[in-house]
């Protein structure tokens, strides 16, 4: 199979921040596969803007060494990146300037010049406060006309009114249509394929419901800890990965057949599942969440009396004609026994085993499991006869869809970024969150992080987190999969 590859327009991408850490791990890398694929054109331009290029020295041109620092980190972090393509780096340049600076933003649009046909594009890989800075100064500086897209990377927000605030910082400059919510996650191959699974194979849309689902685990385990990442302390798990990541896994997967393959009908269908959800408040926190912390977590903060927590499970509900009765499970973890995410999706058993209870007993029915890292997969659990004379005995072997394998070498699988930015350019806002989903989510999150009380408990590095999490499912006479499994 020979992966097809579809040219963007002309464009112009600023980057905003564009010496932090998630543009030379991520975007940049992403970008030059892109450059080697064919799909950008010779003439789009990246502009890079922050005060500076770190360890530049004095005499060097800010656009030269903006192309170092891009091409050491192409080394490090692009696949098979062994000898850097020149034509890319000279794709780059760089702005010099504090956007908080009104006379500066006159010189970055005197450099972009007119946008004409180009696309043009932002992308604040900034802190959320200056969301708004930005977006104003682009909307006073006549940058921010009907063609313009702005990308905003999460945190978005704190809560739902600190996100309100954030939405209308962009609002002042950019009309809804033009602003992209990131979320990395959606950008995954198995995430997108997701869809095409249910609503493309007629196999599986007739069992997508309560009746043949008995429940759903989504799972997003870390084995790091903070890993220099100090705006985790005060945030935790719960508004850092549950509110988006894995929210966004649950509509997708609970969500009704949009009547198009289109951003608002998709999106649409996400938020109705998100307002579907039964409330989780005051006391039922107790019963429906679980949460812990990593022990040294707080050594690793630096906040010896932290009550941030690096674990979270929740039990959800989602309140309509498809789902009664089908429980999803979410959990998420710094520190946890093995790196994996992944979509579990469990049938509900025979309503009658013939082989016998003692037969059965220890197997664990049929799952649809959609793994997102760390190889992107698909696997299909199923019972079988295991071989051999002396009686039926059944075991479980999985039907198994290893994206790598299936498809061959020649076809890569890309970087999530790879495929946003790269939408962001063709103007699709699929897989982008619009502000209503947002708003959604953080009204069913707000109610949860006020009912938790207290210091979380601890739980051992290394583990599969922390007890009460497996008390959760035992109540209702289920069990995690375990992560090494």
């Amino acid at each position: 199979m020979v992966a097809r590859t579809i040219p963007v327009a002309p464009f112009d991408l600023v980057v905003f921040g564009a010496t932090g850490d998630l543009v030379r791990r991520r975007l940049l890398p992403a970008l030059y596969m892109r450059w080697r694929a064919g799909q950008m054109p010779p003439t789009a331009r990246v502009v890079g803007v922050a005060r500076g290029v770190p360890g530049a020295a004095a005499e060097t041109p800010a656009a030269d060494a903006f192309r170092d620092f891009a091409r050491r980190a192409l080394e490090e972090f692009a696949p098979a990146a062994d000898e850097i393509d020149a034509d890319f780096l000279a794709r780059l340049d760089f702005a010099a300037m504090d956007v908080r600076d009104a006379a500066a933003w006159s010189s970055l649009g005197a450099r972009l010049g007119e946008a004409g046909s180009r696309v043009r594009a932002f992308y604040l890989s900034v802190a959320p406060e200056l969301f708004g800075v930005i977006g104003g100064a682009l909307a006073a500086n006549g940058l921010a006309d009907g063609g313009a897209r702005i990308v905003v990377e999460k945190p978005l927000g704190h809560d739902r009114a600190s996100a309100g605030a954030v939405n209308d910082s962009l609002r002042a400059g950019f009309e809804e249509s033009q602003i992209y919510r990131i979320d990395h996650y959606l950008g995954k191959e198995t995430v997108q394929n997701l869809m095409v699974l249910r609503f493309a194979n007629a196999l599986l849309e007739p069992l997508w419901s309560a009746r043949s689902i008995d429940h759903v685990q989504i799972s997003v385990a870390e084995t790091v800890g903070l890993e220099g990442r100090d705006y985790y302390e005060g945030t935790g798990a719960l508004r850092d990965m549950v509110q988006n990541h894995l929210l966004q896994l649950l509509c997708l997967t609970a969500m009704e057949p949009p009547a198009r393959f289109e951003a608002d009908a998709i999106r649409d269908e996400k938020r109705k599942v998100i307002q579907a959800l039964a409330p989780i408040a005051g006391a039922a926190t107790a019963t429906e969440t679980a949460r812990g912390q990593y022990a040294g977590y707080r050594e690793d903060a630096g906040n010896l009396e932290s009550r941030t927590e690096t674990f979270a499970a929740l039990r959800a509900e989602v309140r309509n004609a498809r789902w009664s009765g089908t429980p999803f499970y979410l959990r998420t973890g710094k520190r946890l026994a093995r790196r994996v995410s992944e979509v579990a999706v469990v049938f509900r058993d025979v309503p009658h085993s013939i082989f016998g209870e003692e037969r059965h007993s220890d197997l664990r029915g049929n799952a649809l499991i959609m793994r997102l890292q760390p190889d992107e997969a698909i696997t299909l659990r199923m019972t079988i006869k295991e071989p051999g004379p002396g009686g039926l005995r059944l075991t479980e072997v999985p039907l198994d869809m290893t994206f790598a394998e299936a498809l061959g070498p020649e076809v890569a699988m890309p970087d999530a970024y790879e495929r946003l930015l790269m939408d962001v350019i063709r103007g699709n806002q699929t897989l982008f969150m619009r502000y209503d989903e947002l708003d959604a989510a953080w009204s069913w999150i707000d109610p949860i992080l006020a009912g938790w009380e207290g210091a979380p408990p601890l739980y051992e590095p290394g583990s599969e987190g922390p007890g009460e999490a497996d008390a959760l499912l035992s109540r209702d006479g289920r069990r995690w999969r375990r992560l090494t499994e």
